[in-house]
């Protein structure tokens, strides 16, 4: 029970990340608000876990911040733990790529992330030892065709990050962020349900796999316990050896 009497929030967690590490926090002894879309069966995805609260919000809305943190006081009675999960993507060369596009990506995967961020800095400062934990992607550090948006976001996702657990660190609050590989989600199972594109992903990781939400959620667990407790400012990546080669 890593997490007993601890209180968080967990955005996106409807399906895929998000929900694994709702659940995992849940069977960990935490509280967590579950956050995600309206219109995204996040009740039934938590259905009969009395210790998960759905909340439906769309994180980039600009009041969303406020609205979701006040929900997890509210109902907990404080907030330890953020998991900035909620993200989305896109595919389009930039020559191509409208403005509406990237002021879309940017919205959720960074606006949404630093309002809620700085909705929860006072409440993880009073809990003593509070942890912001963000989802990034190895993409933040490496690219694809059609990834411009998505890449400079998660890129953005990382150095809100280290910045957030430089000006926290001196009330004894973490900021870390994961960098998931290719893993089995809601969002691409469209593109892994094909065998010819999953061939190709699972041969490029060293374990010869796609990931799978629980291995990014057991990660997102280290960096919220006590265990993570002197890790702050750091990106780990958990991507089955994907990156290893250049």
């Amino acid at each position: 029970m890593r997490l007993a009497g601890k209180s968080a929030i967990v955005t996106g967690a409807a399906s895929g990340i998000g929900r694994a590490t709702a659940q995992l926090f849940a069977a960990e002894g935490a509280k967590v608000l579950a956050v995600d879309l309206p219109g995204t069966a996040l009740a039934e995805a938590h259905s009969g876990i009395a210790s998960i609260k759905p909340f439906e919000a769309d994180i980039a809305d600009e009041i969303a911040g406020e609205r979701i943190v006040a929900a997890a006081v509210d109902a907990f009675g404080g907030l330890d733990i953020l998991v900035n999960n909620a993200g989305t993507g896109s595919n389009a060369l930039a020559e191509v790529m409208s403005l509406s596009e990237w002021d879309r990506v940017f919205s959720v995967n960074i606006r949404g992330t630093f309002m809620l961020s700085k909705a929860a800095i006072p409440h993880l400062r009073a809990s003593g030892a509070g942890r912001i934990v963000s989802v990034a992607s190895v993409m933040a550090e490496h690219t694809d065709y059609g990834l411009s948006a998505y890449a400079a976001s998660k890129a953005g996702v990382a150095g809100l990050t280290r910045t957030l657990a430089l000006e926290l660190g001196k009330f004894g609050v973490t900021a870390n962020y994961v960098l998931p590989g290719a893993i089995y989600t809601g969002m691409t199972r469209q593109n892994f349900d094909q065998d010819h594109i999953r061939q190709v992903w699972e041969k490029k990781a060293a374990l010869r796999r796609l990931g799978q939400p629980l291995d990014i959620a057991r990660g997102i667990l280290f960096l919220a316990s006590e265990e993570g407790g002197f890790v702050t400012g750091h990106g780990l990546v958990i991507d089955g050896g994907l990156t290893l080669r250049t």
